[in-house]
């Protein structure tokens, strides 16, 4: 008796080891990391402030410290196992980026990046870093932004990438930072609902194909999860439970009834320009990822903050104050949230996901033409080549 019970144990034990348990969990994070400009001039783009002869004296010592501080943001944040995905905005160039995969501290852990240079004035562009030891790029493309309404600006791109976690399944990310307030907020309204319209055109001809696809969609967006870009032209709705209609969630909304807390403050307001949204099928478990509880989180690190003197409490420590430099972060704090692998597809299954990733590919999954370029920076070989 007591060896059959013994062995029935033993028998759920595996059961339950198998069927019940994650395999592993990954962060995904976004970070805007304000003005990260390399300091040789580029005469393409408006970056003379940030050169060693410019408004703000951007030495060589001040970027490499400012490239220190970024990896260890995202060393603190998952307590030295750091995230698998990183978004980026206000990245200058693709050196910034080596620099900032293959000479600071992430170096250890195998980050490779994807990046395309947009039309920006500044040249500040969103970019994307993933841990090769952890998912891999299926493809990837920039998607540029024209307005109709005034054709001649120059506009940051989105990116979009298909990613594969080594589990099987596979996750569409679109990196945001759309257009700024600066010069108004209501005379910029236009231009974010645009920006959104672009977006949802991205999730919706993806959807088209496969309604349980898992999509991100994270960034700066300028805009509060109850703005009209967001709610009306992205359609990015609040989580319930009981909500069975809508095809994406702002998961940023868990904030939006917490008081003075967000990933950016303006003045004495603490909100969240900067969003995590997701589709139904990954928020709802349809593959074998899903998101670690239904919520996202802001990286609060002690480290980032600093007492406010102004307005009171604390705001974040940004690189500099005014022309002054004081050797912190960023004016945004980092954002992510945590995916969860439940067992492993078996190679069946992982087969079928490679047919419908090569029909989509065929089809065009994500609604938008290739730019027939080859200024792909997708960097996956090792730093010194």
């Amino acid at each position: 008796m007591k060896k059959t019970t013994l062995i029935f144990f033993s028998a759920l034990l595996c059961a339950v080891y198998a069927y019940g348990q994650p395999t592993s969990r990954h962060i995904v994070a976004f970070y805007n990391v304000e003005n990260l400009f390399h300091p040789s001039e580029d005469s393409l783009v408006r970056d003379d402030d940030f050169t060693p002869t410019g408004l703000y004296h951007w030495s060589y010592k001040k970027y490499y410290h400012k490239i220190a501080n970024v990896a260890k943001v995202f060393l603190a944040m998952g307590q030295g196992n750091p995230p698998s995905v990183i978004g980026l905005a206000e990245i200058e160039n693709e050196r910034v980026l080596e620099d900032l995969c293959y000479h600071s501290p992430l170096n250890a852990y195998h980050y490779r990046y994807v990046h395309h240079d947009s039309p920006d004035r500044r040249g500040i562009d969103v970019a994307l870093l993933y841990r090769d030891s952890c998912v891999k790029v299926l493809r990837e493309r920039k998607v540029p932004v024209v307005f109709p309404f005034e054709p001649n600006t120059q506009n940051r791109d989105l990116l979009y990438a298909l990613v594969r976690f080594l589990g099987g399944d596979s996750l569409h990310i679109v990196v945001n930072h759309w257009t700024s307030r600066f010069g108004g907020y209501a005379a910029t309204i236009p231009k974010r609902n645009y920006y959104a319209d672009v977006a949802r055109s991205i999730v919706d001809s993806i959807l088209t194909l496969d309604p349980d696809a898992n999509i991100l969609l994270m960034g700066d967006f300028n805009d509060y999860a109850t703005d009209q870009s967001l709610e009306q032209h992205l359609r990015a709705r609040k989580y319930t439970p009981d909500n069975l209609s809508d095809t994406l969630f702002n998961l940023m909304y868990y904030f939006v009834d917490q008081n003075n807390v967000g990933s950016h403050k303006h003045e004495d307001f603490w909100g969240c320009l900067d969003q995590m949204v997701v589709s139904r099928g990954f928020l709802f478990d349809k593959g074998n990822i899903h998101i670690l509880d239904k919520v996202p989180h802001i990286f609060q690190a002690l480290f980032l903050l600093v007492p406010d003197e102004k307005y009171g409490g604390t705001k974040t420590f940004r690189t500099f104050s005014g022309p002054r430099y004081i050797g912190g972060y960023a004016d945004h704090l980092p954002v992510y949230v945590v995916v969860e692998e439940d067992a492993p597809l078996d190679n069946k299954a992982i087969d079928d996901k490679s047919r419908d990733t090569a029909e989509q590919d065929h089809q065009d999954g994500t609604g938008l033409e290739s730019d027939g370029s080859n200024e792909n920076s997708s960097k996956d070989a090792d730093a010194d080549e």
